[in-house]
């Protein structure tokens, strides 16, 4: 599907100072705008191009020099988008960068919308839809996991995935296709045993996806994060020492935090995005009851749990009261503080929780053990980057329901329904795998899919 015959212009570098920044154009008169506001010191027209050349010279906004430049030219279809392209690349000051980009849009270019150039190398069959949401991915990587994950992906172990499992369907729908058209033909039926096998051999694939992205959720999107405790028991040093700078005010007085302080930090592989809660505990202090209150709201929706004890101390009733409200959420009790005496009942909390683990958030101590039980609690300790994987939750709702209409068939097969119920089913498995792949998708699916890109991508 060729897309609309326009020519786009945008900053394709982070708006920051920096040694290079890159102006993108592209559309089918990207050259003629390129030749218009950029002249190669030998005089040579971009346009004359065959593509695939880097050329040295001058960029001008209405006849006025702006920047000493490299101009690469791309010729369609092969390049990222399918159509021509010119990406200048100059200094990197953010206000030559928008000259630059001005001048491209002065000489009859439109402003790039967010996510616009993938949008188009899918468009026009540069990318499928699942690789263009990895380019998503990759641009967004927060760790070495991720963007190994999103990579994977980019180069097409998703893709091949669903392709064989697409051929394997479709060869039953051609002979559902017979067994329903011509049932007076002698035509050899797929025996209930074969059905079985496929249906299950393609299902276990599926689950096998939609598994390997759960599991590797928290390394991929990151993961929601409480820090709770009564107050002094080392909440906002542990928070400093994971964010790596003074990030949450650590005094000796109880009740220093009295507010939500949030900051993303990387726990090994893991993103974690963290929030220092107030001490936990009951208060007639107005301002610190609220932040009490906002504490325990912000327990009830994390989906990754730290709940810090003090070593040093007794386990006192605000404690108990944090590991009921922990049970059977996914938590880790940190005992912090273990470079001083020990005087906690350890046996207590080690009933109410899963995990357990010894740190000294002031020393720095016990962080490789908290990087492992963390990868435990959230099951991302089996996740593997270099297996294919779904990259978001479009792409596994497509791959759910797929496997939701393969588990009907095999029920249905078990209840000796006929073939052209199970055709049924196995068509609208085909339907959500295609559906993935951007094959067969709705052009506001489209729309909302590359609305998150950032603009220049």
């Amino acid at each position: 599907m060729p897309y609309e015959k326009t020519t786009i212009a945008a900053i394709a570098t982070a708006p920051a100072a920096g040694g290079i920044g890159i102006v993108r154009i592209s559309g089918e008169k990207a050259l003629s705008v390129a030749d218009k506001i950029f002249k190669t010191k030998k005089g040579l027209l971009l346009s004359d191009s065959e593509g695939y050349r880097a050329y040295y010279g001058m960029v001008y906004s209405k006849e006025t020099p702006v920047d000493e430049a490299i101009c690469l030219i791309f010729r369609g279809p092969k390049s990222f988008t399918g159509e021509d392209t010119a990406e200048i690349h100059c200094h990197g000051g953010i206000f030559v960068s928008q000259s630059v980009l001005r001048a491209a849009l002065d000489a009859g270019a439109l402003p790039a919308q967010a996510g616009e150039f993938t949008k188009r190398a899918y468009l026009n069959g540069r990318l499928s839809l699942d690789r263009a949401e990895a380019v998503m991915s990759l641009v967004c990587a927060q760790g070495d996991q991720a963007a190994k994950a999103a990579l994977n992906v980019l180069e097409g172990s998703l893709a091949e995935k669903i392709n064989e499992s697409v051929a394997k369907l479709t060869r039953l729908a051609a002979g559902f296709g017979a067994w329903v058209d011509f049932p007076d033909e002698d035509i050899e039926d797929t025996s209930p045993e074969e059905l079985r096998a496929v249906f299950t051999e393609v299902l276990e694939s599926l689950k096998s996806l939609a598994e390997n992205y759960d599991r590797g959720r928290a390394v991929i999107n990151g993961v929601e994060t409480v820090i709770v405790g009564r107050p002094n028991v080392g909440k906002s040093t542990l928070m400093n020492l994971l964010a790596g700078y003074e990030k949450s005010i650590v005094t000796d007085f109880a009740g220093t935090t009295r507010d939500i302080v949030e900051e993303t930090v990387m726990l090994g592989p893991l993103v974690l995005h963290m929030a220092d809660t107030a001490g936990l505990r009951d208060t007639d202090n107005p301002v610190e009851k609220i932040g009490v209150e906002r504490a325990l709201k912000k327990l009830d929706r994390a989906s990754l749990i730290l709940a810090v004890f003090d070593g040093s101390d007794i386990l006192t009733d605000d404690d108990k009261m944090l590991l009921e409200k922990c049970a059977g959420r996914p938590t880790l009790a940190l005992i912090n503080k273990t470079d001083l005496p020990r005087s906690l009942d350890l046996e207590y909390i080690s009933e109410k929780v899963d995990k357990l683990v010894e740190i000294s958030a002031s020393k720095g101590e016990g962080l490789q053990a908290l990087e492992k039980a963390a990868l435990e609690v959230l099951g991302a300790d089996t996740f593997d980057p270099s297996a294919a994987m779904v990259a978001n939750e479009r792409q596994r709702s497509c791959i759910l329901r797929a496997a939701d209409m393969l588990e009907e068939a095999l029920k249905d097969l078990d209840r000796g329904m006929t073939y052209d119920a199970l055709a049924l089913y196995n068509d609208a498995a085909i339907e959500a795998l295609l559906e993935l792949k951007g094959e067969k998708v709705s052009d506001a699916v489209v729309d909302e899919i590359f609305s998150a890109f950032c603009v220049g991508k």
